[in-house]
């Protein structure tokens, strides 16, 4: 099944995570280049910050805000206000990059002519392309499905995993703001969603004191503003014990994106800055302790508790240091002018 290019498009992906975006970015492309513009709208979750994410993506146009959570497109008449939002902005296609009914229902209302979705659960009572995914996709990661359907509507993919432009007046910032402390940079990703993906203030000032020992250059703590109790923590551990570390906690996140691309490596927790470093082609070394690996990127390397343990208590300082001095050997025997 093909589709013939469409006019103004939006595409629906609700998931409230800036991990949760940087996965779709292949899908968002390659329907971008379905368009005659070549730029797709987005409606998504505002946690997901994809303002700030995508704002050097030429392929993105304008966000839209879904606001399940404050409650203007809760209920039964948060369908209709949605509906109401999209109607006023004349979409001719809409692509569900989700399994909920819901959205498409508020597609529907808003009479838009073309509806691309899963197929799954109540969607096909809705959507004007036939297209049903098999039952296996219905648990599968989104990635899988987003994968999925565009092969199933012959839309190639431009990209085999994610990429994510950065804005040159974030690089500038970033470079200006960080100029005094040398090159190479680490950054260390200290956020986590869940509990049970955090690896600690401890742990984390424990690698920021060690890592000088093996490695030229400045450490960053990188994270949220959600984070900054933890960063306040470590930077005051390495502090005490005769160590620096640069606080780079609660930057605007196309700034978090600038200093990710400009540095050496990544290393941290399993959260949205992990997949937006990797998406950016900084290796990523992902601690997962408490989620199952990621696999979608070659710029991620799981480092996993030793076998027959568990948890990220179980993933020790020595086992970071050891995987990042293979990595940075690797990276200097693949790189000629070294």
């Amino acid at each position: 099944m093909t589709l013939a290019p469409s006019g103004r498009t939006l595409i629906v992906q609700p998931l409230p995570g800036i991990g949760d975006m940087v996965w779709h970015l292949p899908h968002i492309h390659a329907i971008a280049a379905t368009t005659t513009t070549g730029q797709v709208d987005i409606l998504t979750k505002p946690r997901s910050q994809a303002d700030r994410l995508l704002c050097a993506d030429p392929c993105v146009g304008r966000i839209l805000w879904l606001e399940r959570d404050a409650g203007h497109h809760a209920g039964v008449r948060g369908v209709f206000r949605l509906a109401a939002l999209l109607r006023r902005a004349n979409y001719q296609r809409v692509w569900f990059l989700h399994a909920s009914a819901r959205y498409v229902l508020a597609a529907w209302l808003a009479r838009i002519p073309e509806r691309i979705g899963y197929g799954i659960g109540l969607q096909p009572l809705l959507l004007s392309t036939p297209v049903k995914l098999p039952a296996e996709f219905r648990h599968a990661s989104p990635m899988v499905r987003g994968d999925a359907l565009l092969d199933l509507l012959e839309i190639p993919q431009l990209e085999p995993e994610p990429r994510l432009p950065v804005l040159a007046t974030a690089r500038h910032a970033v470079a200006e703001r960080f100029s005094d402390w040398p090159q190479p940079w680490i950054a260390l990703g200290i956020g986590s969603s869940e509990p049970w993906k955090q690896w600690g203030a401890m742990r984390f000032a424990e690698l920021a004191l060690a890592l000088p020992r093996c490695h030229t250059g400045a450490i960053f703590i990188v994270g949220g503003p959600g984070e900054r109790s933890l960063a306040d923590e470590i930077l005051r551990r390495v502090q005490d014990s005769g160590g620096v570390a640069v606080d780079a906690v609660a930057l605007p996140l196309e700034q978090t994106a600038a200093l990710l691309a400009n540095s050496r490596c990544y290393i941290g927790n399993d959260t949205g800055v992990l997949n937006m470093a990797a998406a950016l082609e900084t290796p990523a070394l992902g601690l997962f302790g408490g989620s199952l690996p990621l696999t979608h990127s070659r710029f991620i390397y799981a480092i996993t508790p030793p076998a027959g343990q568990s948890g990220m208590i179980a993933i020790t300082v020595a086992r970071v240091l050891e995987t990042f001095s293979r990595i940075v050997q690797e990276m200097a025997d693949d790189d000629p002018s070294t």
